[in-house]
């Protein structure tokens, strides 16, 4: 009887060491190296829809949302393009090449 409650005892240690050390250290280790969905680094290569343009300002939809956007390119609204960069809250984006 001493025996079972030992290896019952030993078995809740291990299983507490496991849930909390081993499973988020594991977790951590492989969210850590996906890309980030939110952000500067979320937002450089999502394609955008054109919505209004003029010169080289304009604005873009991106993931449900209109920005402000810029391009070297000349661009007319319902032109999909990629964004390269953001500069503040303007993207700089460019035509996509099919």
């Amino acid at each position: 009887m001493l025996k079972v409650i030992l290896f019952l005892i030993a078995a809740y240690i291990l299983y507490e060491i496991i849930e909390h050390a081993v499973v988020p250290l594991i977790w951590l280790i492989t969210k850590r190296s996906k890309k980030s969905p939110t952000g500067e680094s979320g937002m450089i290569g999502l394609e955008a829809e054109v919505r209004e343009w003029k010169g080289n300002k304009g604005k873009v939809f991106v993931r449900g949302e209109l920005w402000r956007a810029e391009s070297d390119a000349s661009l007319a609204v319902d032109d999909i393009v990629r964004v390269q960069t953001l500069k503040g809250l303007t993207l700089i984006v460019e035509p996509l090449q099919e």
